[in-house]
């Protein structure tokens, strides 16, 4: 079916905005604020469900301050409520803690949709690079009332950049530095890079929540 898409925690005049067909939820709607009816995709942030999700070494040398694992103000749980009554799907880093904190099974790395809970979602491994992300960038869907598609699973083949989460250190700041100017040529995606949705990934997200089942709202 077609219809309307909600795109939920995207950025600000994103690859979500101007599309026909597609509401977009950014920081300044807070998207915890969704309350239907459309089938969603959403990308909550995810900088506390990652391997850093205390900060970087430098920053809590600096502050003094260490973070809270999942505190990210509800910004899963909403989505994962949202998705679970509207259909859609959900995309987070690779081995997000937020898939052990709210009871999902962890998806194979190789790919395939395997089940993900005990409320009808699926779940998947997928690699970025093989929609156009300039890096692999490895990625978890979990998607509930949508139908399930073949996707190019494994390690994409061909020579892609690494993707950069900050330096933890002087020394590995210097150490890549140094390396980077050796080669020529900067090696390490930064943050806007990173996170950014390659075109034809956004639209196999947003065409697999076009097929969500409307009676998941009744």
């Amino acid at each position: 079916m077609s219809g309307t898409v909600a795109a939920l925690y995207v950025e600000t005049d994103g690859c979500y905005f101007g599309l026909p067909g597609v509401d977009p939820w950014d920081e300044a709607r807070d998207a915890r604020k969704y309350g239907g009816p459309h089938p969603i995709v959403a990308h909550p942030p995810c900088q506390r469900w990652g391997k850093y999700w205390a900060g970087s070494p430098t920053v809590i040398s600096r502050t003094g301050k260490r973070l809270k694992k999942g505190d990210d103000g509800g910004c899963f749980e909403a989505a994962l409520a949202a998705v679970r009554k509207w259909g859609g799907v959900i995309e987070h880093p690779a081995d997000s803690y937020a898939w052990k904190h709210f009871g999902l099974n962890l998806p194979p790395r190789d790919g395939g949709w395997v089940n993900a809970d005990f409320e009808g979602g699926w779940t998947c491994c997928v690699e970025q690079g093989a929609y156009g992300h300039l890096a692999r960038k490895a990625t978890w869907l979990y998607a509930k009332g949508v139908e399930i598609p073949s996707l190019s699973w494994g390690r994409t083949e061909g020579e892609f950049l690494k993707l950069e989460h900050g330096y933890h250190s002087a020394e590995e700041r210097a150490r890549k530095k140094a390396l980077h100017k050796k080669h020529g040529a900067i090696e390490l995606l930064d943050h806007k890079a990173r996170a950014r949705t390659p075109i034809p990934f956004r639209d196999l997200l947003l065409s697999m929540a076009r097929t969500a089942r409307q009676s998941l709202a009744a």
